[in-house]
């Protein structure tokens, strides 16, 4: 099933029906108007009409069109900053919450799966993976860490021979086991959110591009035919936020990824290539992540670019990086290949911010979007309601703008990831 309006992707042609929302046109009124139907958005929605407020929620594509339809689908607890590198920014008690916090973005992706029924190919467990034999040492204390400190058991390091056991291939030496971290078809779940937030009473609009707005008493969102008026305005384009708030673009940068998905496998080169049917990340700077569909087909992320344009023949592009782990996979087909943009901030931590009294932000997940974006919608939603401490607690961690600022910060990622490409293939 293709969806119009939509970039052909796998996931586009393997979602479920969903409902068309009109464009917003003339004027109406709501207590809370969000702008961007990804995942912080469509959560947000549906939390604060639980809450009894009205929301109006304002997508310039379709819902999930962004990188909450395009990407990995691993859902997974933890930060990319460390916890002792957390605990030097913002203190032990600080650290500790987001720490557990992680753990309830996940809870609460699966929680929102089983309440809504929503059927996006659910499955059990995550592997992050050392690509290289210097990197064993440090993934083994990190997992250490989770058990001594943390007190988390559902982690658990697994030597070279596992990983072979496990994924087919002598290529990797060593993993950290998620058991309790999930994946899924993330536009299937977008798609189900939406429903989910319809029903409850938010009314969605598509094709409806905000071309302007203001906070404070009078608040008001304008889009190319329609206008809300509201008390509170949420912000969460992530990396599809354009000069629409120069207050806060410097603080993340928009990059491209890519996925492909072959042909459909057979059962037991799937078993081959990963017995238990997890989804798997490995440990370079430009990363490696891979997992199997509902279908068998394999999925595969790899390469990505700082520009405004995608490669010509994604598929072949990304097939390079999945042949120098699986060389035996060079006769699939490629069915499929597709690209996305998300936001990194310079410290990979999400940025959440109260920019002013009535206007809220959360951007720039770095990766970890799908379960921290469901938690940042929800807690955004949280915020409005009078229980900001959990927001409080991530717009408390530092978040530095990109030197440059949005002028001149492209040329100083391309020649840092450049740099960090260069270590990933030599060192």
């Amino acid at each position: 099933m293709s969806l119009k309006g939509y970039e052909s992707s796998y996931y586009v042609d393997s979602a479920n029906n969903k409902n068309d929302y009109p464009e917003l046109k003339g004027e109406i009124s709501a207590d809370v108007c969000v702008i961007g139907a990804g995942f912080t958005g469509l959560s947000a929605a549906l939390h604060l009409t639980e809450k009894g407020y009205s929301v109006a929620l304002l997508e310039a594509e379709r819902v999930g069109w962004g990188a909450s339809g395009r990407n990995g689908g691993q859902v997974c607890q933890g930060h990319n900053m460390g916890h002792e590198d957390l605990i030097a920014k913002v203190g032990r008690q600080a650290a500790d919450a987001l720490w557990d916090m992680s753990l309830e973005s996940v809870d609460l992706v699966k929680d929102l799966i089983h309440k809504h029924n929503i059927q996006c190919d659910l499955k059990q467990g995550v592997l992050h993976v050392a690509a290289k034999p210097g990197h064993c040492e440090e993934m083994k204390k990190t997992v250490a860490y989770k058990q001594e400190v943390l007190d988390y058991g559902a982690i658990r390091y697994v030597e070279r021979d596992e990983v072979a056991n496990m994924l087919g291939t002598e290529r990797y030496h060593a993993g950290e086991y998620w058991t309790q971290a999930v994946h899924l078809h993330p536009l299937n779940y977008a798609l189900g959110l939406a429903a989910a937030a319809e029903k409850a009473g938010v009314q969605i609009f598509e094709s409806s591009r905000v071309t302007n707005y203001r906070a404070g008493s009078d608040a008001q969102v304008e889009t190319t035919h329609g206008v809300v008026n509201a008390k509170y305005i949420m912000l969460a384009c992530n990396g599809y936020l354009g000069k629409l708030e120069p207050r806060i673009a410097g603080k993340i940068m928009p990059i491209n990824n890519f996925i492909l998905a072959t042909e459909p496998l057979s059962e037991s080169l799937c078993r081959r290539i990963n017995r238990d049917d997890v989804a798997v990340a490995d440990s370079k700077f430009v990363i490696n992540y891979f997992k199997l569909s509902g279908d068998n087909r394999l999925l595969w992320g790899g390469g990505e670019n700082y520009s405004t344009k995608f490669p010509s023949d994604i598929g072949t592009f990304v097939r390079q990086y999945m042949l120098e782990f699986y060389p035996e996979l060079k006769d699939l087909r490629i069915d499929y290949g597709w690209g996305g943009t998300l936001a990194i901030t310079l410290n990979r931590m999400p940025y959440f911010d109260r920019v002013e009294d009535n206007l809220f932000v959360a951007q720039g997940y770095s990766g970890h979007g799908v379960a921290l974006a469901t938690l940042g919608g929800k807690l955004m939603a949280d915020a409005i309601s009078g229980s900001a401490e959990k927001f409080d607690t991530f717009a408390k961690v530092p978040a530095p703008s990109f030197p440059g600022g949005t002028l001149l910060r492209w040329p100083g990622l391309v020649a840092g990831m450049l740099y960090y490409s260069m270590r990933d293939r030599f060192f």
